[in-house]
């Protein structure tokens, strides 16, 4: 068993998938904090600090959509993880316009969902870049001691993936990246890769740095291989 894997705020408003999901997780080094309400997990992250949100969408209260869009506004670093058993592209998009993180499709593989979980706590925990200069590519900028994204001088919104997906893309202008490859540097190479769900992640970001997503002009797609964030 490894220990101290980080503190986990779990919301879910069926006691038996709570239960479970504490037991197994605290076996496998996680502290768990619960909670069956939306407002009980605002209090909740008031008063703590937390690595990770494991939040399902459909809970009674204020709902688990509404509740990640305070959480985020309260807490714009904290990483966001939703279970839902829609697996439909837009309820997919929905979680991630509501500030999440990352998703995960009931039933799942526990292991899928441990490794998202300690993916997540490594980034949320991870040293500071002091050292890290601002990256700039066209209307871009992107700082990574602030954490700030700026198109244009107007500042952009990003949940944490997607920033680090900006970063990773800005770090390598005019290179071919595979999609395992951004898959791995950005989920981590413990999780399961799914170039669906990568797909949608590559869309959300278009929409906020793209003046057309439809015909990008940073993130282009090379088909069958992966992307290019090209030098502007």
């Amino acid at each position: 068993m490894e220990l101290g894997l980080g503190t986990i705020l779990l919301v879910d408003d069926d006691n038996s998938m709570r239960l479970a999901l504490t037991v197994t997780l605290s076996g496998m080094g996680f502290t768990i904090v619960d909670a069956a309400r939306g407002e009980e997990a605002l209090a909740l992250v008031q008063l703590t600090r937390f690595d990770a949100v494991l939040l399902d969408v459909d809970i009674p209260g204020m709902g688990g959509l509404e509740a990640c869009r305070c959480i985020r506004n309260m807490t714009p670093h904290l990483p966001i993880l939703m279970l839902t058993v829609m697996d439909g592209e837009d309820d997919k998009v929905l979680a991630l316009d509501a500030g999440a993180d990352d998703y995960i499709t009931k039933p799942f593989q526990l292991r899928e969902l441990a490794a998202r979980l300690r993916s997540a706590v490594r980034r949320r925990n991870a040293p500071d870049q002091k050292k890290a200069g601002a990256l700039r590519q066209g209307k871009l900028e992107l700082d990574p001691v602030k954490y700030l994204v700026k198109k244009a001088g107007h500042a952009i919104h990003m949940t944490p993936k997607e920033f680090e997906m900006l970063r990773f893309f800005m770090n390598h202008p005019g290179e071919v990246v595979s999609h395992t490859k951004l898959f791995r540097s950005v989920w981590g190479s413990d999780c399961e890769q799914d170039f669906v769900y990568l797909r949608i992640y590559v869309s959300q970001l278009r929409k906020k740095i793209e003046d057309d997503p439809l015909e990008p002009q940073y993130i282009e797609t090379i088909p069958r291989i992966g992307y290019r964030f090209k030098e502007n």
